[in-house]
């Protein structure tokens, strides 16, 4: 793969759900290394199908997909790209299951091969920069639903994965958490997508920001996003709002 080849590249993907309405329709993306990019678009347009055809858990109808310059075309393929791309789901409780911090944290270290004391050396460090020190004996399902949250990302990132796909991670914090997971993102060195149907906390934490429009993602030269939160396709050409 050259050094310029996108990370992640969708070529003319087209998905419906069975018995259900066409969500993408040649639709197309090329992500780079060191990109942090937002995605914001309606309920119902298909952001997290993005994502679950990216992890290859739904398969198109149609199109291509290549991820680090390899094709994506069997189950298999997709297996040996998943511990490089680190999916949080929407929900933390989809997540998260094994009864302590700790035992979540470290699964996936361990599942890749780490030795228990190197998944628990990970899992602490991962813990400390998300600042959840002394969390490791914490009862999972006792958490409060911003801890879940945060626990979740230490799941993901202990798995030291190139890629990041956040499937809106605000969801249901309080004002605090969202202010630390906005830090924590300004601060993570990774290549990211970022699903959110806030922009105050795509702006700050992404550099471009995508939609989703007519089945196909649009870029952000081609729409205007306002600060009362809604997007759509005018660019810089003046228009008025009735």
């Amino acid at each position: 793969m050259s050094l310029t080849a996108p990370l992640i590249c969708l070529n003319d993907i087209s998905f419906h759900y069975p018995g259900g309405k066409q969500i993408f329709e040649d639709l197309n993306l090329d992500f780079f290394n060191g990109e942090r990019l937002g995605m914001l678009a309606p309920n119902g347009s298909g952001k997290t199908t993005l994502f679950h055809i990216i992890m290859g858990l739904l398969k198109p109808d149609a199109g291509a997909i290549e991820i680090f310059g390899k094709s994506m075309k069997s189950e298999k393929d997709f297996e040996g790209i998943r511990p490089q791309i680190g999916l949080l789901f929407q929900d933390a409780d989809d997540q998260l299951f094994s009864p302590t911090v700790l035992e979540d944290v470290a699964f996936g270290p361990l599942n890749l091969g780490k030795t228990k004391e190197e998944a628990i050396e990970i899992s602490l460090k991962t813990l400390r920069f998300l600042g959840l020190e002394n969390f490791e004996d914490r009862i999972t399902f006792k958490l409060s639903g911003g801890e879940k949250r945060l626990v979740s990302l230490a799941t993901v990132l202990a798995m030291e994965p190139e890629i990041l796909l956040l499937d809106e991670p605000t969801t249901g914090l309080d004002m605090k958490t969202r202010s630390t997971l906005m830090s924590i993102l300004q601060n993570l060195d990774m290549s990211y997508i970022l699903i959110s149907h806030e922009f105050d906390f795509l702006e700050p934490t992404t550099e471009k920001i995508y939609t989703i429009d007519n089945r196909k993602i649009i870029v952000d030269e081609e729409f205007h996003i306002h600060q009362h939160e809604h997007a759509h396709r005018l660019g810089a050409h003046p228009h008025k709002h009735e």
